[in-house]
C-alpha cells in the first residue's frame, strides 16, 4: 500500500537502495548488447550522487544498448592504451601515458571497478599520490640487491614525493581515459573531471646569457667537437633535441640558406624512431643565420654527407645519434666549457631569451621558435625583461627618485 506522498515506481524502472559501508547503489533495467534484458548498477557515496547517475543511466538506456558488466579500472586502462591511444597518437605520447598509468594510477586504483569509481576515490587517490613515497609504492629500493638497499626496504623511508606537475599530469591521463569511457557509454559521468586542483607553479626558465652561450660554442669549436654544428643549430634556431637529431641534409638548402624541420628522432621502447614534428608550424621553412650557414657548409665539405637523406648530426657510421648519448655529450661539453649547467632544453630557452633581449617582435620569435600559440611565446616575453622594459623601469625609478628628493615648500 502506498501513501499520497510516497514515490511510486513503474514496473521495470529499477531501484535505489543502501549499499555497504554507508554507500548507496541503484539499478536500471537495460537492453544488453546481445539484446537481453538485464540489470545495470550504479554506485556512489550518497543517495543524491547515485540518484543523479541513476537518472542519467535511464536516459542512456532509453537510447542505446549497454554492457552490464564493468571492467576493473586496470583492465579498462590497458584496453584504452592499446585501442584508443597507441593507434592515433605519437609513440612518445603513448610511452608517457603508459608509464603514468603503470606508476601512478594502477597501483592505487587499478582494482576498482570502472563504474564504481567516485569523485571521493579520485580525490583520495590524488592526496595519496601527492603525499606518499614513490620509492615505497614502486618498490624501488626493494628491487635493488640486498647489499645495495639503503632506504625504504630497510624501514628508512626516503619520502620520495612527486612534484605537483607530475600529479596534475597523472590526473590528466585518468581524466582523458574516463572521458573516453563516458563517450563509450561505459560510465555515465567522469569523476576525475569533477576534482579541481590548483595549477602547478610555472617552471622557472633556465637559460644562458649571450656571453655564456658564446663561451660554450667557442669551447666546442676550439676542441673540434664533432657535435659543434648541432650546438650551433640548437642555440641559433632554438631546435628541440629530437628535431636536431632527425634533421637530414635534404632538409637543408645551403644555396637559399633555408632549413625545413620536418621530423624528430626519439627513443621509444629501446628503438630509435622518426616521427612528425609537434605541429604543422614546426616544419615551416626557417632562414639559416650566417653562423649556421658557415658551419654547415664546412661540415658538408669535410664530411661528404649523403645528399639523399643522411643525418646532419650522425655517428661515424652514418647512423643517427642516440638522444641519450647526445645529452651526455652536451653535459660533458658544459663541464669543459665551464659554463652554468642547464638542461638540454635550456638551449631553446636561451635562444628565446636572447630574442627577447634583442627586442625581436613576439610574432617573429613565434615563427623562429615554431610555437603553435602566441600565448606560449608571450609567456617567455613576460618572464624575460626586454631592453624597453628596462628603460621604462629606469625612467619610473628616476621619476620616483625626483619626487622623493624634492624639497617641500
Amino acid at each position: 500500500m502506498t501513501t499520497q506522498n510516497s514515490p511510486v515506481r513503474a514496473r521495470g524502472e529499477g531501484s535505489i537502495f543502501p549499499y555497504k559501508n554507508g554507500r548507496y547503489a541503484g539499478y536500471v533495467w537495460i537492453t544488453t548488447l546481445a539484446g537481453e534484458r538485464r540489470r545495470k548498477y550504479v554506485y556512489g557515496e550518497t543517495r543524491a550522487e547515485v540518484h543523479a547517475a541513476w537518472i542519467e543511466l535511464h536516459h542512456t538506456a532509453a537510447r542505446h544498448r549497454l554492457a552490464t558488466r564493468s571492467p576493473r579500472l586496470a583492465d579498462y586502462l590497458a584496453q584504452w592504451l592499446r585501442e584508443v591511444i597507441a593507434p592515433f597518437v605519437k609513440p612518445k605520447t603513448t610511452e608517457t601515458y603508459t608509464a603514468d598509468v603503470a606508476r601512478y594510477i594502477t597501483p592505487y586504483l587499478g582494482q576498482t571497478r570502472l563504474d564504481a569509481l567516485t569523485v571521493v576515490d579520485v580525490r583520495r587517490w590524488l592526496h595519496r599520490l601527492a603525499s606518499g613515497c614513490q620509492c615505497c609504492v614502486q618498490a624501488k629500493d626493494a628491487a635493488r640487491p640486498a647489499d645495495k638497499q639503503r632506504c625504504c626496504a630497510l624501514g628508512l623511508c626516503c619520502q620520495q614525493q612527486l612534484s605537483r606537475r607530475t600529479v596534475l599530469d597523472a590526473r590528466a591521463v585518468l581524466r582523458c581515459a574516463l572521458t573516453e569511457a563516458v563517450a563509450g557509454q561505459l560510465i555515465s559521468h567522469n569523476p576525475a573531471a569533477a576534482v579541481r586542483l590548483p595549477p602547478a607553479r610555472p617552471r622557472r626558465m633556465i637559460a644562458w646569457t649571450a656571453e655564456q652561450a658564446r663561451q660554450f660554442l667557442a669551447s666546442a669549436r676550439d676542441e673540434h667537437d664533432p657535435l659543434y654544428p648541432g650546438y650551433v643549430l640548437l642555440l641559433c634556431l632554438g631546435l628541440r633535441r629530437g628535431e636536431l637529431l632527425g634533421l637530414r641534409w635534404d632538409d637543408l638548402n645551403l644555396e637559399t640558406a633555408t632549413v625545413h624541420v620536418r621530423r624528430a628522432l626519439q627513443r621509444i621502447d629501446g628503438r630509435l624512431l622518426l616521427s612528425d614534428t609537434k605541429t604543422l608550424d614546426s616544419d615551416a621553412g626557417l632562414p639559416l643565420p650566417p653562423l649556421c650557414l658557415a658551419v654547415l657548409r664546412e661540415a658538408s665539405a669535410g664530411g661528404n654527407p649523403d645528399p639523399h637523406g643522411g643525418f646532419v648530426i650522425s655517428a661515424r657510421s652514418g647512423a643517427p645519434v642516440d638522444p641519450r648519448n647526445f645529452y651526455r655529450s652536451f653535459q660533458n661539453r658544459i663541464a669543459r666549457a665551464e659554463v652554468p649547467r642547464i638542461p638540454l632544453h635550456g638551449t631553446r630557452h636561451t635562444c628565446a631569451s636572447l630574442l627577447v633581449e634583442l627586442d625581436v617582435h613576439p610574432r617573429v620569435a613565434m615563427q623562429i621558435l615554431r610555437h603553435a600559440k602566441i600565448a606560449t611565446t608571450m609567456d617567455i616575453y613576460t618572464h624575460v625583461p626586454t631592453h624597453q622594459t628596462r628603460v621604462a623601469a629606469d625612467h619610473l625609478g628616476h621619476l620616483l627618485t625626483q619626487g622623493a628628493t624634492s624639497t617641500p615648500q
